[in-house]
């Protein structure tokens, strides 16, 4: 390139770069999985984006499902990072295993329980109005994990707490609003307290356009297609050696051939952290640790 095709494109060439700069000040899902959208966060752990929650999909009775998981590393630095059959009313090894810690009467014993509890998400479709980290996916519709936080606003939003306040379905494309989400980081986990409803609207005035988003949807069931679940005897295996149940105390962690359980090299921005509180702690949504180690667990 000579000299005067530089200065031609000095200004693309600015724009590229800052371009450039804000992917790399951006934090992205860990995922891989391109149905699901996350709202992106600087390097201050701060992200925004307008979302609408969506209406079940075609031949689905609900516009959520509950999917609940456990995610721990046991004392041989192996990981397990499982969904619960719980989810699919079915009885789960680790639900049992805690079960008994708790009912044991040692304190001890409840710590354990506690570090290796349930997590609940909640998976639901949205249309994305506004991302302004990643601006592409606005106009798309995407499954989208929350937790509780965000499940509370919904349910505050369709059974208000005052009688001044109309009752509103968040999920629906008429009378429905746009949800904003505001995330902040606090104590070093995402809070979304100051996320809010707009105001309700129709997401459009054009009922062409509603049924083109809707028919967009991605099967919520699929999520919970058994199909997707290990069995009880697979989990058991899975638990048994990631606590090291059947071995000897004295080679716990030791000669297990796991290796793509085990913790990573403390080269990751959390690992500073102890190791289970920090994947067990109670966060709200969005589990980056849990997330970049699951990534890791699957690969061979």
């Amino acid at each position: 390139m000579s000299f005067a095709d530089l200065k031609r494109s000095s200004t693309s060439s600015f724009e590229k770069l800052t371009k450039e700069l804000a992917k790399q000040n951006t934090t992205y899902d860990r995922t891989g999985d391109d149905k699901l959208w996350k709202c992106a966060t600087d390097k201050a752990g701060n992200g925004y984006a307008v979302i609408r929650f969506l209406p079940a999909p075609e031949g689905e009775d609900l516009p959520f499902v509950k999917i609940w998981d456990h995610g721990f590393q046991g004392p041989t630095g192996l990981w397990y990072i499982e969904k619960s059959l719980t989810t699919l009313g079915k009885d789960d090894p680790v639900g049992e295993l805690n079960s008994s810690l708790w009912n044991s009467g040692l304190d001890s014993d409840k710590e354990v329980a506690r570090k290796q509890k349930r997590r609940l998400a909640y998976y639901s479709n949205i249309y994305v109005v506004k991302d302004p980290a990643n601006p592409e996916n606005e106009g798309k519709v995407f499954l989208y994990k929350y937790g509780k936080k965000i499940f509370d606003k919904l349910n505050d939003l369709m059974n208000p707490a005052f009688e001044d306040e109309q009752p509103t379905n968040p999920f629906d494309l008429w009378s429905g609003a746009n949800f904003k989400l505001k995330i902040r980081k606090v104590e070093g986990y995402p809070n979304y307290d100051k996320s809010e409803f707009d105001s309700p609207a129709p997401l459009f005035d054009d009922d062409d356009k509603l049924e083109a988003v809707w028919k967009q949807e991605h099967s919520l069931q699929e999520l919970v297609d058994p199909k997707h679940f290990k069995s009880y005897d697979e989990l058991k295996t899975r638990l048994n050696n990631v606590l090291a149940l059947n071995a000897p105390a004295k080679v716990r962690g030791v000669e297990l051939d796991e290796e793509e359980y085990r913790a990573p090299a403390p080269t990751f921005e959390a690992a500073a952290a102890p190791a289970a509180p920090a994947v067990t702690a109670a966060v709200d949504d969005d589990d980056e640790d849990l997330a970049f180690f699951k990534r890791l667990a699957n690969e061979d």
